[in-house]
């Protein structure tokens, strides 16, 4: 069953299938068809998100176990409501405390049953897996270490012993196991496991293995089969060996159920025509939305401004291109630098198996390897060694990327390695299972470098509009012309009806409401720069400029905190994007100064709930207000009505203001039934039970058609037909709509000569044909118009 909208429910031990079940009323009068749930199998005792499964044939006992879930889908089902889950294929907790699986290869070595389970490179660890555990060198850390009986034990770590060595003294012992424990900064270099990005933490499982499947599958499939399930969300596919063939093969054990997958497309790039998928989770369809409430002329000035007082030390210049390609480096060179040497391994060994390749030498392919990957420009290629190669993998290689990895090289038959490495990654080379293993290594590879160079580095270290830095965005170029953006309705409209849209995910760096109030800067960059340097002058001096205009436009966007909240919700998240940048501190090398510095920087300024600073901003905000709501109702109109299944963050059909996790994840609770409905929240209601009642109008079989504004104004005006049912029409750039004089006689053509109903604005009808936008617009910046009646024909009320 395709769903009409979802709703994110993010489950914790604070938030568990009881608590979810207590929403369930309030969620089904909200209008949505289906509530999404977070992860459900065991994890890691404590988790708050779940994604650290350490059991897939259990439901999490900490939520309430099977019994729960099940509980909770039959109180669903009583309101009208499904269920959606989110599963986890790429990765498990590398936790031997209580993931199973690892914990029996970690005893019994590659001859377990479950060594399949886990991509280890034996061979790379002398028979041993790699545990970078210890928080520092093996010698400093002896006296941690005790047996109890078959465990050994070092502070609140555990680890299985090998049959037979409990009796050894230490230094035997430790050499006798199937694993190496070691300092966790050798993960860098001598990792010899898959693993989710860089977090070593989690450790990737191998689902393309039927067996391995089966396993891992088996409760989500029962309770799919059942129906207790009715759909899925895919977290990260392009962790995978073979994203293709584990769709297919899900799809057929889940006898087609509606599913997604968190796939992160870049630009233009589509989703694989092949894949066995409704569509992705939408984070293409908010980089689109966001985009129609940035203004480019002033996103460009604003870059202008940001450039001369904050990027000089960062990235010469402020060039988005620039950035990434540095923080590829930085990844691939260190991060990643374990991946980068398994590829240089398989490389070697196809290059020493074939005559014709011997001479290239480990350096050489190893060259080639890290300036082929920084040159991926999208997550991945997609391709399966030995089988044809499909246009869209060659081109993520093409021979731009190809001619400048040779650049670097002196020397031109050294050069060549290139080749060698890009015919290996397009499955073109070597020996059946070299080949295979260099491909969909390569292509791993490629997604971790590009998630954590983009998402997690580059998105921190290039802030001209903070609100354009969010998954499958592009800073570069944040704004999104209405022309664009119908025609990536219109293709979904077409091919992926069915697919996700979002606004705000677990994921976010900061919530639509927060990005949707900072892209109003770009309407106003000067007044935005001059009151940066009045600002400045409130605050003790930041510790760099390129963190001043960061903390700057987030304290904008968060004004609405809600009072004595600034600082412990601003603080650790302006934190985490400082070590994530990497510039002038990080996770693995914090430096005490510098962040002392910016605490007080940020206490006293960004995040200070009284003030000077609290002052300026507060005063400034209350300026924008108009505009800001525009932006936030305008927003959430459109990803309600256009093409897909809309899905709701928990809370955000009200006002929501978040910032990157753990802000983001904080349980839900349901708002007062005595609490008056916001507009936004009104907005929504109205949109979904519209969705809910109307299913054809926006369902697979639905069209879309653009609408076109005519007159001064018709920029500002972006608006759709749904089906010839339903239109919707919203304001955008507001601010210079205003400074421009207002509609000015502006018209909206609706489509026919029928009578049309306002939703939003109760008594509010109009006629088919040309109608003035400014009258379209007068109770509000937003409308959304239903066929009441065909043309001729009286109301029927």
């Amino acid at each position: 069953m395709t769903p009409s909208a979802t709703y994110r429910l993010q489950l914790q031990p604070d938030f568990p299938f009881s608590a979810a079940e207590d929403a369930v009323p309030y969620l089904a009068t909200l209008g949505v068809s289906h509530l999404h749930l977070s992860p459900v199998l065991e994890a890691v005792p404590g988790s708050t998100h779940g994604y650290d499964v350490v059991d897939h044939g259990r439901v999490r006992a900490e939520l309430g176990g099977e019994e729960g879930l099940r509980r909770l889908a039959r109180t669903a089902r009583r309101h009208g409501l499904g269920l959606v889950l989110d599963i986890v294929p790429n990765h498990m907790a590398a936790d031997p405390r209580h993931n199973h699986a690892l914990r029996e290869v970690l005893r019994e070595g590659p001859g377990s049953p479950y060594a399949r389970w886990f991509d280890i490179d034996w061979a790379a660890g002398d028979g041993k897996v790699l545990l970078p555990v210890l928080g520092g060198r093996l010698g400093d850390e002896m006296g941690g270490f005790r047996v109890d009986g078959e465990v050994l034990r070092h502070g609140e770590q555990e680890f299985p012993l090998r049959s037979g060595t409990s009796g050894l003294p230490l230094p035997e012992l430790l050499d006798a196991q199937h694993y190496r424990l070691c300092w966790w900064r050798l993960a860098r270099t001598e990792l010899n496991y898959r693993r989710f990005f860089t977090i070593s933490e989690l450790i990737g499982v191998r689902v393309e293995d039927p067996e391995v499947f089966a396993a891992t599958h088996a409760k989500i499939l029962e309770l799919v089969r059942d129906g207790t399930v009715e759909g899925l969300r895919i977290d990260h596919p392009d962790g995978l060996a073979d994203p293709a063939g584990y769709l297919e093969r899900l799809s057929r054990a889940s006898g087609g159920a509606w599913t997604v997958v968190e796939k992160i497309l870049t630009g233009p790039e589509p989703l694989p025509a092949g894949w066995a998928v409704a569509g992705t989770t939408g984070y293409d369809a908010l980089h689109r939305i966001d985009g129609l409430f940035v203004d480019p002329v002033g996103a460009a000035e604003l870059l202008g401004h940001y450039r001369e007082s904050a990027s000089p030390a960062v990235d010469r210049g402020g060039y988005w291109q620039a950035t990434v390609r540095r923080a590829a480096y930085r990844v691939v060179t260190h991060e990643l630098a374990a991946e980068t040497a398994l590829l240089t391994r398989l490389a070697s060994r196809v290059c020493a198996g074939d005559p014709a390749l011997r001479d290239h030498a480990p350096w050489a392919l190893r060259t080639a390897v890290r300036e082929l990957l920084v040159r991926v420009p999208v997550y991945r290629p997609y391709v399966t060694a030995g089988g044809p190669c499909a246009e869209s993998a060659a081109a993520a290689l093409d021979a731009t990327a190809v001619s400048d990895a040779k650049a670097v090289f002196a020397v031109r038959e050294e050069a060549a390695a290139v080749d060698v490495v890009r015919e290996l990654a397009l499955g073109r080379l070597g020996p059946g299972g070299d080949r295979a293993a260099f491909c969909d290594r390569f292509a791993q590879t490629a997604s971790a470098l590009r998630a954590k160079s983009v998402e997690d580095t580059a998105y921190y270290r290039y802030v001209p509009l903070i609100s354009a830095n969010e998954v499958g965005g592009d800073p570069g170029r944040p704004a999104v012309a209405p022309e664009d953006f119908h025609a990536f309705s219109a293709r979904l409209a077409r091919d992926w009806p069915a697919t996700g849209t979002a606004l705000t995910t677990h994921d976010t760096k900061r919530s639509a409401d927060v990005r949707a109030a900072v892209a109003v800067l770009s309407e106003c960059p000067g007044r935005w720069s001059r009151l940066v340097a009045e600002l400045a002058r409130t605050a003790p001096a930041a510790p760099d400029p390129q963190l001043a205009w960061q903390a700057w436009q987030t304290a904008f966007g968060c004004v609405g905190f809600p009072a004595g909240e600034q600082a412990a919700r601003l603080a650790p998240a302006l934190l985490k994007a400082a070590r994530e940048s990497g510039l002038f501190t990080s996770w693995t090398e914090p430096d005490p100064g510098y962040e002392r510095a910016m605490s007080d920087f940020v206490a006293a300024g960004p995040a200070a709930a009284t003030g000077p600073a609290r002052e300026l901003l507060a005063e400034f905000a209350a300026t924008l207000a108009p505009h800001v709501r525009a932006n936030v109702l305008g927003a959430a109109l459109v990803q309600l009505t256009m093409p897909g299944v809309p899905d709701l963050y928990q809370g955000t059909e009200r006002e929501y203001l978040a910032l990157v996790d753990p802000d983001n994840r904080r349980p839900f609770s349901t708002p007062s039934p005595d609490a008056p409905a916001s507009a936004k929240e009104a907005l929504t209601a109205a949109a979904l039970r519209l969705r809910r009642e109307r299913p054809g109008v926006f369902g697979e079989s639905g069209t879309y058609v653009p609408l076109a504004a005519s007159g001064p104004a018709a920029g500002h005006c972006l608006a759709f037909c749904r089906s010839g049912e339903v239109v919707t029409a919203v304001t955008r750039l507001s601010l210079r709509l205003a400074e421009a004089g207002g509609w000015r006689g502006t018209e909206l053509a609706l489509p026919d000569d029928g009578l049309w109903r306002d939703l939003l604005a109760p008594g509010r009808e109009f006629s088919g044909g040309r109608v003035a936008v400014a009258e379209l617009f007068d109770g509000g910046p937003v409308a959304l118009l239903s066929r009441v009646a065909p043309a001729g024909t009286s109301d029927p009320g």
